[in-house]
């Protein structure tokens, strides 16, 4: 289950990975009265629909993707942290249809906690994923804080005709899911000791597997949206989607990809407080089946970190699209609903 160590790393933060963003409600409120991007002609994505990254417009022909993305120990290996962090955040220039091109690494350690060599293999897990991705950690900034952090700042480029957000789903588009959801739930595990080797192996595969189909898909004239899954589950990534597009969406409980032991070790009790915060945040906007039971609504609402790419394209297309992203490397990939329209919410069907 990783590198043997003196401490548990994860121990030393109070949430990990993407289970530590900011509850959906509570980032709506900080950022309501925030002022608009104002003016700027050239800005083609800001914040406006909560998508993966910011978008500047070069020329008439390409445009330049800039997102960052930092948080907490989600395991106790440090190259495994560093790997998982850093895969996570070159995801959103994958999920905008764009190319990474560089890197810059957000580092703050509790530096009178963790060895020089702890954090030193934190950094080698991230530059070997920037490596696998084909571009260098170009430089960055730390700080000595309280609590283990580290991620990055990822810049990409993208042709104008591929970039993707995540507000142009269209009515019968159908939904495809690249990889299996339970990373809240395997983590939730791993903190409290039971998660076996072979579930940590497959949580280490799947968060650590690059989305870079994200920039081959965009290339694809029927694919109209596409977004990462991350910390706010897949209903809350998914209502995102369904808001930008003014659409809505209809999601097929049964027929969603999960990683192996999940349903099982929700079924036992182990979730994240992020899943219920997130749940809290937007449950009013989902409809679910009666007696959908509890554990399976904690699957839809499980944060992932370094989650698949949720994408919207067209129905006629999904079945060649979807052989496409199993070919690529994601066998876990589901055709897992659809868009309707309607307003903007989700409703969930088994």
């Amino acid at each position: 289950m990783g590198t043997p160590s003196p401490f548990r790393l994860s121990a030393l933060a109070h949430g990990g990975g993407c289970g530590c963003k900011l509850a959906p409600s509570v980032l709506q409120r900080l950022l309501a009265d925030q002022p608009p991007a104002g003016p700027f002609a050239r800005l083609l994505v800001g914040a406006e629909t909560g998508d993966d990254a910011a978008v500047w417009r070069l020329d008439d022909k390409s445009c330049v993707i800039a997102t960052t993305d930092f948080f907490m120990p989600i395991v106790d290996d440090p190259f495994d942290f560093g790997r998982i962090a850093a895969a996570n955040a070159i995801s959103d220039v994958y999920a905008m249809g764009g190319k990474p091109i560089m890197a810059l690494a957000i580092l703050g350690m509790p530096i009178d906690k963790i060895p020089a060599e702890t954090v030193r293999e934190i950094l080698n897990g991230g530059a070997a994923i920037c490596a696998e991705a084909g571009i260098p950690v170009a430089g960055g900034h730390s700080i000595d804080s309280p609590e283990p952090i580290y991620g990055l700042a990822v810049i990409g480029v993208c042709a104008l005709a591929d970039l993707r957000r995540n507000c142009d789903a269209r009515p019968g588009d159908a939904l495809i899911l690249t990889k299996g959801l339970g990373v809240g739930i395997y983590s939730a595990a791993f903190k409290k000791g039971a998660l076996t080797s072979d579930a940590y192996a497959e949580m280490i595969a799947s968060t650590t597997q690059l989305n870079r189909i994200g920039a081959d898909l965009a290339r694809e004239p029927d694919v109209h949206a596409i977004t990462d899954v991350t910390g706010f589950g897949l209903l809350g990534h998914g209502l995102e989607m369904a808001r930008g597009s003014k659409a809505r969406l209809e999601i097929r409980a049964d027929d969603l990809p999960l990683l192996t032991h999940a349903r099982n070790l929700a079924q036992q009790g182990f979730v994240t407080g992020a899943s219920e915060r997130n749940w809290a945040s937007y449950g009013a906007e989902v409809a679910l089946p009666d007696d959908f039971p509890t554990w399976r609504r904690q699957i839809l609402t499980d944060p992932q970190t370094s989650g698949g790419l949720l994408v919207a394209c067209a129905p006629g297309r999904a079945a060649s699209l979807l052989q496409t992203i199993c070919d690529a490397g994601y066998q876990a990939a589901r055709i897992i609903g659809t868009v309707e329209a309607g307003p903007p919410e989700i409703r969930v069907r088994t």
